[in-house]
């Protein structure tokens, strides 16, 4: 009896530290893992960060890309290295950045059995695009014959004026009485209320503008209360206007304009009504929020899509 007993608390002795043994590496197990799985989101998020960054200088300035992608690169955990940027093309050169990198992560638990570290890896590429669509629009819009979009290459920040009064402009066309305001729902989709009208201006429009024919709306809607507000509140914000090109088709207040593409806008301010009304500030290049477009357009007003690509 006492020896079977004494095999019998042994046996009990190696089971405890079989189970002991199992619980530790089972807490490796959690533990580690669930270290170096956010170890691998830290590193996606930094190379997301570092490649969007970069793409806001493309497809121009690959060197000033480079320089913004490491910039926020060390803004958001650093170890990045030169090597782990490089640039490609898909609709024009340069046009898309990519960041891959490696990165050790340590183990805890797991060094019991050996592991030190792991390596997690992470990649991420932005594209910067011409639009194909347009998000939050203002409904002003542009004749494509402005002086300062005539400029080579476009005059971007000197101040001018766009006069809303579209009677014997550059390109012919009669749309007095719709003073260059769009109904952004598109051509025969409905009529805008003046307070959605002037919605647009503060807010811009909602949906996605696609390029092609838009009606007008009359030009007493620029007059109104509502829109004046609006616009005043835009002094000193960037917006993105439609630009069209002439002839517009049709006359007054049911005037077609054809929208070829958006260029941005800074207002410093507006003035006037009935048949002079202006809005002052200047053109600049801006990122918008938009949709890809799948080919280059044939003028090219400044404005940006960027976005992560696979």
């Amino acid at each position: 009896m006492t020896r079977v007993r004494h095999d019998c608390g042994q046996a009990y002795v190696i089971t405890v530290l079989f189970i002991s043994f199992a619980l530790v590496g089972m807490t490796a197990a959690v533990l580690d893992v669930g270290s170096w799985f956010r170890a691998d989101r830290a590193l996606q998020a930094q190379v997301d960060a570092a490649a969007l960054a970069g793409a806001q200088a493309l497809p121009e300035n690959p060197a000033e890309a480079l320089s913004l992608a490491m910039e926020y690169g060390d803004k958001n955990g650093g170890g990045l290295e030169i090597t782990d940027v490089s640039f490609s093309g898909a609709v024009v050169p340069t046009d898309t950045i990519t960041v891959e990198a490696d990165k050790p992560a340590p183990g805890f638990f797991a060094r019991i059995f050996g592991i030190d570290t792991v390596t997690v890896h992470a990649k991420a590429s932005a594209r910067s695009s011409f639009p194909g669509e347009a998000k939050y629009v203002a409904p002003i819009t542009v004749n494509e014959l402005h002086p300062m979009l005539v400029c080579e290459p476009i005059c971007f920040g000197v101040e001018t004026e766009i006069e809303l009064e579209n009677k014997h402009k550059p390109g012919g066309g009669d749309a007095a009485g719709a003073f260059g305001l769009l109904n952004l729902h598109g051509s025969g989709k409905g009529s805008a209320g003046e307070s959605e009208v002037a919605s647009w201006i503060l807010e811009g429009f909602p949906d996605f503008m696609p390029l092609g024919i838009y009606d007008s709306v009359p030009s007493t809607m620029f007059n109104g209360s509502h829109f004046q507000g609006a616009l005043s509140d835009r002094v000193g914000t960037e917006v993105l206007f439609p630009v069209f090109r002439p002839p517009i088709k049709k006359s007054g207040s049911n005037a077609e304009y054809n929208i070829i593409g958006w260029v941005g806008f800074f207002i410093t301010g507006h003035t006037g009504g009935g048949e002079a009304a202006k809005v002052q500030g200047y053109f600049t290049k801006v990122i918008w929020e938009g949709i890809e477009g799948s080919s280059i357009p044939e003028d090219d007003f400044g404005v940006r899509v960027i976005g992560l690509v696979e």
